[in-house]
């Protein structure tokens, strides 16, 4: 034996034995010191949570925060994200424990404002232009700055909001119906605002809301001042249903996120059955008191929710009372000024469209479909012109679909049950309920088609990231599933 193999056979029975565990250990990458995770961690957890608060998506979110951890060189993250919760877990090999972090969303107050400054926050980050702490203290700040614009100021909003689709479901010829539309709204605001203050729960906020605003409109009928209620109770329950977020649950039902898609329907759920219930009992009671409406008859047989003339004006009045919509929800959701301006045109493009798609004298098409339609439209060019303005795409989407949510099919529904005892009703809720999902599924599918379009200077690729309502495009480059 050569001096060379006896060597080797020395350094072989020296090398200690491998057991189990090292042998098959796996090491994490280089990170920052621990409490610089905690941070980045932290940092990304509460970015998340306004996202989660102002209604984005499950699938946004999750990137958002992953290319926040990135930037930060925290490459391998999961993030768990359910209606409720963030959770964010830092992988680091299999020798070292991971660090885990979670965050309770219990905040819902929608604020645009805030969700554009995050916005542009994150588009900081993941260019690598501000620090951690840097980023931190900014968010801070953004997160603890009161709403831009006083309260009163949203209340008028709703109120305008209440009146444009008074005109849009096709009350323009009756003096009073905005007013009275307007003023019911604007007085179920700041009583639910009240309420909000002493922790009532929001399914009794919405029935107080729904016998609010019932109860005035048939007391105008009542005293001869309006001869349609229906249209003012209509556009009240657009106002109290304009703020749930059925573009978020399409959204997440699409990309996968099917837990956090059912709390945001059972969510939604929950609260249009606060709505039907103050609705029905105001009804019930306005029928028991009054012995019958005037014009009850006419009552079940309101067309739906469109806007139908043959005067060459009324296309575009149409377009004026969906922009005066989409921009008064906007508002009231404290949106800023360039965003406000662009949920108007939305709401303008999707009433337009909407309105043409379902003229008799011009395209004849079902509602439900004409609705999907017109936000598919609008969810393509929202998409294509907020990326460029740096503009968050859920405010356009959230705002253009206000003008076209089923506040009358189901009103309609709501009175063929409560009143007139007719089981058709049941089929008109269930049409309100497909015109709702169709209009989430059709933002949600025009900002998919709008990916391709908008993105490396308009070149198409071959592998699109999803539908994206909010966050950086593609803040990282690790595959997001």
């Amino acid at each position: 034996m050569g001096i060379t193999q006896r060597a080797r056979g020395v350094l072989r029975r020296r090398d200690p034995a491998e057991t189990v565990g090292t042998r098959n250990a796996v090491y994490g990458p280089a990170l920052p010191e621990e409490s610089t995770v905690h941070l980045v961690m932290d940092l990304g957890l509460r970015i998340g949570e306004v996202q989660m608060a102002s209604g984005a998506g499950a699938s946004d979110v999750t990137a958002t925060i992953i290319g926040v951890v990135s930037a930060y060189g925290l490459p391998h993250c999961e993030v768990d994200v359910i209606y409720t919760s963030i959770t964010v877990s830092c992988y680091r090999g299999t020798e070292e424990v991971p660090i885990t972090s979670l965050r309770v969303v219990r905040n819902r107050s929608i604020d645009y404002t805030r969700l554009s400054d995050v916005e542009d926050l994150v588009r900081k980050i993941t260019a690598g232009g501000i620090s951690a702490s840097d980023a931190y203290a900014e968010l801070d700040r953004i997160t603890s700055a009161p709403h831009p614009f006083p309260r009163w100021v949203a209340t008028l909003s709703w109120a305008g909001m209440a009146a444009s689709l008074s005109v849009l479901l096709g009350g323009n010829d009756h003096p009073w119906l905005a007013l009275v539309a307007a003023v019911a709204t604007a007085l179920v605001d700041r009583i639910g605002r009240m309420l909000n203050k002493r922790a009532l729960p929001f399914f009794f906020q919405q029935a107080v809301g729904g016998v609010i605003a019932t109860s005035i409109a048939l007391a105008c009928s009542e005293l001869r001042l309006l001869s349609t209620p229906t249209l003012a109770v209509a556009a009240s329950i657009i106002v109290l249903l304009s703020g749930m977020t059925v573009v978020g649950s399409m959204q997440d039902a699409i990309t996968g996120y099917n837990v956090t898609a059912a709390g945001r329907i059972a969510e939604l759920a929950l609260m249009s059955a606060g709505l039907i219930a103050g609705v029905v009992l105001a009804l019930y009671t306005g029928v028991e008191l009054f012995g019958g409406l005037d014009g009850g008859a006419d009552l079940r047989d309101v067309g739906a929710a469109q806007i139908g003339s043959n005067t060459d004006l009324w296309i575009p009045i149409q377009m004026l009372a969906g922009a005066s919509t989409s921009a008064c929800f906007a508002l009231a959701s404290y949106a800023p000024p360039r965003p406000l301006i662009i949920a108007g045109l939305g709401g303008a493009v999707a009433a337009g469209v909407a309105g043409v798609l379902t003229s008799d004298q011009l395209a004849g098409v079902n509602p439900v479909l004409a609705g999907a339609i017109a936000t598919t439209v609008v969810g393509f060019a929202g998409g294509i012109v907020t990326r460029h303005l740096g503009i968050p795409t859920l405010v356009i989407a959230v705002s253009g679909v206000a003008p076209l949510l089923p506040g009358l099919a189901t009103y309609r529904g709501l009175y063929q049950i409560a009143v007139a005892g007719d089981p058709a009703g049941m089929s008109t809720l269930m049409i309100a309920a497909a015109t709702g999902l169709a209009l989430g599924a059709g933002v949600v599918l025009g900002e998919y088609l709008a990916q391709p379009v908008r993105t490396r200077l308009g070149r198409l690729e071959r592998r699109l990231s999803g539908p994206r309502l909010s966050g950086p495009l593609r803040p990282t480059r690790r595959r997001l599933e």
